[in-house]
């Protein structure tokens, strides 16, 4: 445990950031599954769930949770699967 204020501050911080992280982190993971069982079953809405996916990728990645590189590659990965199923 630090002992100086400014440490201890940035340790406050840090875990508060890493738990923010986490909550977006998690979110995004599950709405990928989401949309990837939906083009895998062929359902009806599988178009907004892949829209909803793609909207989720990019709030990640500009907050800084994804690379833009990352996030392009699970764009394309995504669109992909979504033509094939059609």
């Amino acid at each position: 445990m630090p002992n100086i204020k400014s440490a201890k501050k940035r340790v406050k911080v840090a875990a508060a950031k890493t738990a923010a992280n986490k909550i977006v982190k998690s979110n995004l993971k599950t709405t990928l599954k989401k949309a990837e069982a939906a083009v895998e079953t062929n359902a009806v809405d599988k178009e907004q769930a892949v829209r909803v996916a793609i909207k989720k990728i990019d709030q990640a990645a500009s907050k800084g949770i994804l690379k833009k590189n990352t996030a392009s590659r699970r764009k394309s990965a995504l669109a992909r699967k979504l033509n094939a199923s059609v």
